[in-house]
């Protein structure tokens, strides 16, 4: 049956008086699978998305027959439909709330939601609000993180609800419940005193403790005798306490206080626990880029320098020889007690393979090697205990060869065997050579052939400027062409031709480059002084012979 014109006339004036944003009371009829449909007297029913009715764990809140209040959004969304919201009614109920509790100074609670540019976000049910850094504490805040998930009570010092702009004041609320025992607190702090307070901040460098008005500082160092990266790792806020206030300053009602100081100092006479050159064991708690830190004893760590690690990895990263927690082997190297600092060694706990590689090994052994690198002045070889050995390249060849001919018949891997010429474990250096395992011709050749002797030669080869003469087998010598004649030559391979066997004199030995220098020239010219000389002395014999009467006739002819 159709209405009457006296209820739809009615119900046109109830919907005129209605604006959009005006608080309504409607009854939840029916729920469905995604939305609930609500009736607030208006002549068609609403629908609301069920995840408008939904907690904060996602629990739906209603219940068909609840009566619920929601915001008018459109009276006729244009299909005849009512539109409203449960959120919006929330937000309307919210910010009149929040201008009571502005004009009243009364005190609201928020949950910390994140942290931005300058401050923190903090949700007051549906309204995000922003709280400023300086207003956070009363005391300086670094790490505005900390807060964040935690529940605090704020003022709201401005709004506005066109921008959506809501300011709120933790400092506030704490200045106003600190004040009444502020002052009567600081009297009974002294140095020395112990009390009771609870954790109410943590930050990079330490707590803040509530003392009961007055905030003290609870520095990181100062929490326990053992290493501590971040207090949360000793303490969490809301934790009671027992502290030493450490130093009071009461006009800028700055507090210092300690934790650790409630305990003996386990530094105490520490060098007599741990003299010089103990072996100890210890537990990895901490790696940095320079080494490790191994506790020894409750709340007494040392140090191991990345360079007292391993005695052959000396410039590896920490994290490559040890873990976290794992159980070590350490030598004390130094102890200052007075800085609470020790170094320790991890290496020295182990044998020297330096030491042990001496120990078994003589200068002149041959040994059996594998290649682990190639440089430009040599061939670095793995030896026994882990250790690295140099052969030179000056100690690979006996011939005189540049250094990419020296090395291009080696690779990495191969295995080849040397000689050890020099063991230096202090410096931790093992000289090695390979050339030492083979005859050096030219050594043998000059300790029989010296300056000035004449000797047998073969052209190997013939260039403008003179010849290369093989001397013996892996010796040769050269011929410059100043030195074939006493005459100018000008075509040399007019006078010498590969294959052409000469006698030449050794002019020059050069045992550093391992170069003769040879001359025929030379040869030739000793060999006329030996004549002369030959001939002088058969005339001298002859002449101790003769009467003086062969000697006036011989004159006379």
């Amino acid at each position: 049956m159709s209405e009457s014109f006296a209820e739809l006339f009615e119900n046109s004036e109830e919907q005129q008086n209605l604006k959009v944003g005006a608080l309504l009371m409607g009854t939840v009829v029916q729920i469905n699978r995604e939305r609930a449909v609500i009736n607030v007297g208006l002549k068609s029913e609403a629908f609301i998305s069920l995840n408008q009715f939904k907690d904060a764990k996602g629990e739906l809140e209603i219940a068909e027959g609840d009566v619920v209040e929601v915001a008018l959004e459109s009276i006729d969304d244009g299909l005849g439909h009512t539109l409203l919201s449960r959120e919006k009614a929330k937000r309307i109920k919210l910010w009149q709330s929040l201008e009571v509790a502005m004009s009243t100074k009364e005190v609201v609670t928020g949950v910390v939601t994140g942290s931005v540019k300058g401050g923190l976000t903090v949700d007051i049910g549906v309204v995000k609000a922003f709280l400023p850094g300086s207003l956070i504490d009363t005391h300086p805040v670094k790490d505005f993180a900390s807060l964040i998930g935690q529940e605090v009570e704020v003022i709201v010092i401005k709004m506005d609800e066109v921008r959506n702009n809501v300011v709120i004041s933790r400092k506030a609320v704490m200045q106003e419940a600190n004040s009444a025992d502020r002052e009567a607190l600081l009297e009974t702090l002294e140095t020395g005193v112990e009390i009771e307070g609870v954790v109410k901040n943590l930050a990079d460098y330490g707590a803040f403790v509530d003392l009961g008005g007055v905030d003290g500082l609870l520095h990181i160092t100062d929490i326990s005798w053992q290493r501590v990266n971040h207090p949360s790792e000793k303490l969490n806020i809301g934790d009671k306490i027992k502290v030493k206030v450490l130093n009071c300053d009461k006009q800028k009602m700055r507090v210092s206080l300690g934790l650790k100081q409630l305990t003996a100092s386990p530094w105490d006479n520490i060098s007599d626990r741990l003299p010089l050159g103990k072996k100890i064991s210890g537990t990895v708690s901490n790696l940095t880029d320079y080494g490790a830190f191994v506790r020894i004893e409750e709340g007494v760590e040392g140090l191991v320098h990345v360079s007292e690690m391993d005695w052959t990895n000396a410039n590896t990263r920490p994290s490559k020889f040890v873990k976290l927690g794992q159980e070590v082997d350490v030598v004390v190297l130094n102890v200052q007690e007075s800085k609470h600092r020790i170094s320790l060694s991890m290496k020295q706990a182990q044998e020297n393979p330096w030491e042990a590689f001496e120990a078994t090994h003589n200068k002149g052994d041959s040994i059996n090697v594998s290649i682990k690198s190639i440089t430009d002045f040599g061939l670095f070889v793995g030896l026994p205990g882990g250790i690295d050995g140099l052969v030179h390249l000056a100690d690979i060849s006996w011939e005189k060869l540049p250094a990419d001919e020296l090395i291009s018949n080696y690779s990495k891997g191969q295995e080849l065997d040397v000689v050890i010429l020099n063991i230096d474990a202090e410096k931790e250096r093992i000289s090695l050579g390979v050339k030492q395992l083979y005859k050096d011709d030219f050594t043998s050749y000059t300790s029989f052939n010296k300056k000035g002797a004449i000797v047998k030669g073969v052209i190997f080869e013939v260039d403008a400027r003179g010849a290369v003469v093989t001397l013996a087998e892996g010796v040769t010598g050269y011929l410059k062409a100043g030195e074939i004649s006493e005459d100018r030559v000008d075509d040399i391979n007019a006078i010498l031709k590969v294959g052409d066997e000469v006698e030449v004199a050794i002019v020059n030995i050069d045992r550093k480059s391992r170069n003769i220098a040879v001359s025929i020239k030379a040869k030739d010219s000793a060999e006329e002084k030996a004549a002369m000389a030959d001939y002088n002395k058969q005339s001298s014999e002859a002449a101790e012979g003769a009467t003086l009467g062969d000697l006036l006739k011989q004159a006379k002819d």
